[in-house]
């Protein structure tokens, strides 16, 4: 039977990752940051919401990291996030170029706005630190262009990640060795969907374009829409599982429910990979809570695999079919893995993979703000 060729990111009780994090044994600590007093890696964060701020928790909470610094636009947000990440006395900033220019600050995590990832991206490179950069690496196929050219001037010393979790969850990394094992035979067809409810609250202010960056989720220039600041995870999955990119996309979309919000509520696309895959896509922001479909599905000539961030279900053609529930939030995985590679001095660079991926979900958006076909080549001209 024929593989897929090797490819080209909530809440947890703070306990819990407390917990996770003391399974690890420090080897040698010195070793890595020069001295026993400096063998933490010392992180700063830029963008205190509500994601960076958990993102943070799970560092500080980590034996080998600590958090000290924060950076925000808005110095309101400082508060919280020191509750949240339970740090007593950071360092604060306003302005992340500073941040940046900190020599004691050895890793930075960029969690702001969609629209300020490539420039922020591009300072931190510049700055020779270690990044985790939260998804989508930009709103537009500019920025991801940007992104690109910028992945080449990272240090190969130093590691580039982005919160496209899923790659390092446990039950996506089994379902990735099975489907490239076989075990489900010839790939035939997939689909992809995050069906779920509205994830943000408009909140009014009386300055106009302090209304519009504080509001930043409900502009498509500024997010990206759903198909690009949330669905780039199904997405990102879709390119490493599926081994490459797609060639076109047919889609369409509305608002249903936010009419007071520039982006969608409901999209639905239709991809085609290279070798004839045919993949459904279809997301919303407007289904009640108590409900939610989030995941995939890769069906074979033996089997269909469905995977999402709580667990892995294999289907077979006989018997009971296995399934691998998640242990715990796959954020926690995914942040550990970034800074057990700076420890074992094994960097990555994500950064272009992961502008792919954000491409996928812009052709998408072309085609469901266009209802017609659209491809890779006329829209996004990234060649791969």
């Amino acid at each position: 039977m024929s593989k897929i060729a090797s490819g080209t990111r909530r809440d947890l009780l703070h306990a819990g990752v407390v917990a996770a994090a003391t399974t690890f044994t420090i080897i040698k600590p010195q070793s890595v940051r020069g001295t026993q007093a400096n063998s933490q890696i010392s992180v700063g964060l830029i963008g205190a919401g509500n994601r960076g701020s958990y993102d943070a928790s799970i560092v500080h909470a980590d034996p080998r990291a600590r958090v000290t610094a924060i950076c925000d636009r808005f110095e309101d947000q400082f508060d919280q996030a020191k509750k949240t990440i339970k740090v007593e006395n950071p360092k604060t900033y306003t302005d992340f170029e500073k941040l940046l220019g900190a020599a004691d600050i050895d890793a930075v995590f960029i969690a702001s706005p969609p629209f300020e990832h490539p420039r922020m991206l591009e300072a931190a490179i510049q700055a020779n630190k270690h990044i985790y950069c939260e998804k989508p690496i930009g709103p537009n196929v500019e920025g991801c262009k940007r992104a690109i050219k910028l992945a080449k001037q990272v240090s190969q010393s130093k590691t580039v990640s982005v919160g496209f979790q899923q790659r390092s969850a446990p039950q996506y990394l089994e379902s990735y060795r099975r489907i490239q094992a076989g075990d489900i035979g010839e790939l035939a067809g997939a689909r992809a969907s995050w069906i779920a409810n509205n994830p943000f609250t408009r909140k009014s202010y009386p300055d106009p374009a302090l209304e519009r960056v504080r509001n930043w989720f409900c502009y498509r220039e500024l997010s990206g829409d759903i198909i690009v600041e949330q669905d780039c995870h199904n997405l990102d999955v879709l390119h490493w599982f599926l081994g490459g990119l797609p060639v076109r996309a047919l889609g369409n979309g509305n608002k249903k429910i936010r009419k007071d919000f520039e982006i969608l509520d409901n999209i639905h696309v239709i991809y085609e990979w290279p070798n004839g895959m045919i993949v459904t896509f279809e997301a919303n922001q407007l289904t009640p809570r108590g409900f939610n479909r989030i995941g995939e599905e890769f069906t074979g000539t033996k089997g269909t695999i469905a995977v999402s961030r709580a667990r892995m279900t294999h289907f077979k053609e006989t018997g009971r079919p296995d399934d691998m529930p998640a242990k715990r939030d796959i954020t926690i995985d995914h942040i550990e893995s970034f800074l057990g590679r700076i420890v074992a001095n094994n960097p990555e660079n994500a950064v272009e993979r992961s502008a792919l991926s954000t491409c996928v979900g812009l052709l998408g958006r072309k085609a469901a703000y266009t209802g017609r076909e659209v491809t890779w080549k006329s829209e996004i001209g990234i060649a791969v």
